[in-house]
């Protein structure tokens, strides 16, 4: 989170051409992921009096675009996609380290506090440094290229480690249904319905995007729980087991129901 993650939003920033176009896509997410998890911020009010409120308007709105994400859209659709599906990602980059960490971050700590410790993560940095760097058109030379690409596989391999170093740390396997279900119902009921809506849209009345823009927008809103969760939920003590289980569950479950959505809309 404070060294791969911001590595990987910089490389993939300042290796694309940046359009109007494009630029937009990132914000129609983070649009969607901080809408959906305000949502769920305040749904939580009335089902939790503890910080999985915190945690559960987190992990509503953000899911593990990167470590699952990428290499399934690589999979499903071939390198010519991955462009597409960082630009994507940064939404919902950007709204785990600004919104979805101020609001996990409130669960244990005052609005200071949480501010405080939201403007010490080096994504929001990278982020900016990157877009001034591809504004002003530096490039980078072969070594740097090189160097780059071993970040993409450190990135998957991180994902995984931390839904299982989250397992491991868990002493009391307690199932929370109300908080499962609640996420399960965000990830993969709320999110693929507002996004096909979107596309609706555009199909209709915009004419945006093209087909296969589509198609990554909606795996991006079917992926499971972020595994980054687990990570946020540890660093702020925001009922990390309950995170760590629900991701594990969601993982398991996106391993059928997106082969399923594939070949039923994928096609």
């Amino acid at each position: 989170i404070y060294t791969i993650v911001p590595f990987i939003v910089f490389n993939s920033v300042i290796s694309m051409k940046l359009t109007k176009e494009l630029l937009f896509l990132p914000l129609i997410f983070f649009i969607l992921c901080s809408s959906i998890g305000l949502s769920f911020y305040f749904i939580g009010k009335k089902l939790f009096t503890d910080s999985t409120r915190n945690i559960l308007a987190f992990s509503a709105g953000t899911g593990n675009t990167g470590y699952f994400g990428i290499p399934v859209a690589i999979e499903i659709f071939g390198d010519k996609v991955l462009g597409i599906m960082v630009l994507g990602i940064l939404g919902f980059t950007i709204y785990e380290n600004t919104l979805g960490f101020f609001l996990t971050a409130k669960g244990q700590h005052t609005t200071k506090e949480s501010l405080i410790r939201l403007f010490k993560l080096p994504t929001i940095y990278a982020f900016i440094l990157a877009v001034i760097i591809n504004f002003f058109e530096v490039k980078f030379g072969d070594s740097y290229t090189a160097f780059a690409k071993n970040f993409i596989g450190a990135y998957t391999v991180l994902g995984m480690m931390l839904i299982g170093m989250g397992l491991a740390d868990i002493k009391n396997m307690k199932f929370d249904f109300k908080f499962v279900f609640s996420t399960f119902t965000a990830k993969f009921i709320v999110w693929p319905l507002l996004t096909s809506f979107i596309i609706l849209l555009d199909l209709r009345f915009f004419n945006i995007y093209d087909h296969l823009t589509h198609k990554i927008m909606l795996l991006l809103s079917i992926v499971p729980l972020a595994a980054n969760s687990v990570a946020f939920a540890t660093e702020l003590n925001a009922k990390p087991e309950k995170a760590a289980l629900a991701v594990f569950l969601s993982t398991l479950f996106a391993l059928f129901f997106i082969p399923i959505f594939s070949v039923l809309f994928f096609q």
